[in-house]
């Protein structure tokens, strides 16, 4: 770096009578130089690069506050920065706009425009969606990684109710926290399952008994079985809730509202068994019972508590809505036209089975999703090739949107296997940086300990949280360190 008062550099040139419009500067960005004009860098004069303009007359304190070097005979400015990203940069000077070149990443393009003083309303709206789809993946990783060192990390100032609060909610929320924990998700997806078998079984009429009144009803050894499955599934759900930091956000939350749907209607059918009988006809409360019964199969969804598999496809098929609904629409109008035309077509046969256009409807959705139960069909000539055509289009209708809803089904499952994978780096990171830290603190300390013939003082093992340029620095405020969230370089 050439200093100020250095003999060996002439005085910069103060010249006031030089008009800003036609100063003339060079910059030099990683190798790359770039000659750049007042009249262009004066349209955005709180950039830097505008600022370089004004500098050379407040001497090279002023100079070196801007750029990390300066050669005052080639007027030449040196940054130690980025040229790619530079490039892109300097388009808001000929073009008002900026467009990010693919292979930058978004997070590091934006501290560059940060450095540079330019705003990012200059960045193109294409660039923009890129640059939130890159902080919002960043906020997720930190999100992981600050709830992992929460589980971590014991407040001694907490109450003893609030830590057997935060273990319970670890034990029942996080398999992967220890070896209980992996046991009592295993005896829950064992449960689930169980219960699942024994509400198929149990309609099976060989294992079904008959009471007094000779209507047929479970066997009593499934009824157990079913009671202790419903036990579990109560007695989980309860300490969940007991446990919860957000109680109203637990019972909002959709798996949830799954859980009490799977556990409810096993009390009510209960009630109403014993009580409800006082109350109304018999034959009402076995209907109202058999009802409630059907509900049942809710506990089926369960499982996607226990499976990541079912839960991207939750959410693949949450981010896929329009592709849906864009399949839906292609069958409704191919069901509505065939129908309509095979139940004109069909009106000159004598023996036809599409007597009405909506009862057609039926035919017609079987066909396109080419299903074909064969309980309504053409006879004539014309409604065979109708039907022929309606199949034919079913298929295309049904491809066509099948290859979007794959794609982001296949994008968000890789997109959380990145992230888990960024998290466990993190993780890493800190703990190499935590064991760096001490190993340099306790060395040090330990020759000052020496001179002064004192013992060693105790060192925790708690993890020390880094910090990332990036994004990280949600997690905390202390000494900054690079993580490998920067390899995106």
């Amino acid at each position: 770096i050439k200093m100020a008062g250095d003999p060996r550099f002439p005085d910069v040139d103060t010249d006031r009578s030089e008009k800003n419009e036609e100063a003339e500067i060079v910059v030099n960005v990683g190798g790359v130089r770039q000659v750049f004009y007042g009249g262009n860098l004066n349209q955005y004069p709180e950039t830097r690069l505008a600022e370089l303009i004004n500098c050379l007359s407040g001497g090279y304190d002023s100079i070196f506050s801007l750029c990390d070097d300066y050669d005052p005979g080639k007027r030449e400015f040196y940054f130690d920065r980025d040229p790619d990203a530079f490039k892109c940069i300097i388009d808001v000077y000929y073009f008002g706009e900026i467009h990010m070149k693919k292979g930058i990443c978004p997070i590091c393009f934006k501290n560059e425009m940060e450095f540079w003083k330019v705003d990012l309303k200059f960045l193109d709206d294409c660039c923009k969606t890129h640059l939130s789809e890159k902080k919002e993946e960043l906020e997720e990783i930190a999100r992981r990684v600050q709830l992992i060192l929460d589980d971590l990390g014991v407040d001694a100032s907490e109450s003893r109710w609030k830590r057997c609060q935060k273990y319970i909610w670890k034990f029942l929320e996080k398999p992967e926290s220890s070896y209980p924990a992996r046991v009592i998700a295993v005896l829950s997806f064992l449960f689930i399952l169980i219960s699942s078998i024994v509400m198929c079984v149990g309609t099976i009429p060989d294992l079904q008994v008959v009471d007094a009144e000779g209507n047929r009803m479970e066997h009593p050894t499934l009824d157990s079985i079913e009671t202790a499955c419903i036990g579990w599934f109560t007695m989980e759900y309860v300490l969940r809730l007991i446990s919860s930091p957000n109680k109203l956000h637990f019972a909002l939350s959709f798996m949830n509202i799954v859980d009490v749907l799977a556990i409810l209607p096993f009390y009510v059918s209960l009630t109403l068994t014993h009580l409800g009988a006082k109350l109304m006809e018999l034959s009402n409360v076995q209907q109202a019972v058999q009802a409630l019964r059907i509900m049942r199969i809710a506990r089926i969804f369960k499982l996607a508590r226990h499976s990541s598999g079912l839960q991207t496809l939750t959410y693949a098929l949450k981010r896929s809505f329009k592709e849906l609904g864009l399949l839906l629409m292609y069958l409704a109008v191919g069901i509505f036209v065939f129908s309509a035309l095979g139940y004109t077509m069909e009106q000159s046969h004598p023996e036809t089975l599409f007597k009405s256009i909506p009862q057609s409807f039926w035919w017609a959705i079987i066909t396109m999703t080419t299903v074909g139960y064969g309980d309504i069909y053409p006879k004539t000539t014309l409604g065979k090739l109708n039907a022929a055509i309606s199949f034919l289009c079913g298929v295309i209708a049904i491809a066509l949107p099948i290859h979007p809803i794959i794609n982001n089904f296949v994008r968000y499952y890789n997109k959380q296997r990145v992230l888990e994978t960024a998290a466990k780096h993190e993780l890493e990171l800190m703990e190499l940086n935590s064991a760096e830290g001490k190993a340099a603190s306790s060395k040090s300390e330990l020759e000052d300990l020496a001179r002064e013939g004192k013992e060693a003082p105790f060192y925790s093992s708690r993890l020390k949280v880094s910090h990332s340029d990036t994004f990280i620095h949600l997690l905390s405020e202390e000494k900054h360190y690079r993580t490998r969230l920067q390899s995106c370089k």
